[in-house]
């Protein structure tokens, strides 16, 4: 029996397990949306695998992407994940993930609250046939980009904004004839 699933995800077992358990599905909890976000920022540049490869390593070199103790830290903290080479060592990214916790702290209404906000509560559902179909910015992500970056959030420019919708859950962009499009069509 053939499975089909979207083509992005191909045969690594890694991917495949992302793909059919944890991509697409509504994510609501703010420090997980966050967290999220700021690997899809390390990811710019990058294939998302070596991301995945990697996100173990991320989280115990930013304290399981805690935003109160990553707001605290400063150079000396840089230079330490600079040194480790279990993540993407990338001075800009790291210190934009320091200033994403600050921004985070600072907002006055919820994280997910903002985020889901932009979507009206409630995943969009597409109906794309083909990756050629799928885009790679919206509207809605140029939107919630700028409304990210007017709060002090770096890294997140539309592009990167839409692929951490896709991956949690705002928008429903597994193909139609994946596996995991109605199956998550269902949770919205």
């Amino acid at each position: 029996m053939t499975t089909t699933r979207c083509p992005w995800c191909g045969t690594d077992p890694i991917y495949v397990a992302y793909h059919d358990t944890e991509w697409g599905v509504p994510e609501h909890d703010s420090r997980a949306l966050w967290e999220k976000l700021i690997l899809d920022g390390f990811q710019a540049g990058l294939s998302w695998i070596t991301i995945l490869r990697k996100r173990d390593a991320f989280r115990e070199a930013f304290d399981g992407f805690n935003p109160e103790r990553i707001a605290g830290w400063g150079d000396a903290e840089v230079e330490r994940l600079l040194r480790n080479d279990g993540i993407v060592r990338h001075r800009g990214k790291i210190q934009a993930t320091i200033g994403n916790a600050r921004a985070l702290i600072e907002l006055n209404e919820g994280f997910a609250e903002l985020v889901w906000g932009h979507v009206g509560g409630a995943p969009v559902q597409t109906a794309f046939a083909t990756m050629a179909e799928v885009p790679t910015a919206t509207p809605t992500s140029t939107a919630l980009s700028k409304a990210l970056k007017a709060r002090g959030f770096r890294f997140c420019g539309p592009t990167i904004v839409y692929a951490w919708m896709e991956a949690c859950g705002l928008v429903n962009d597994h193909l139609t004839g994946c596996i995991r499009h109605e199956p998550v069509a269902r949770m919205a």
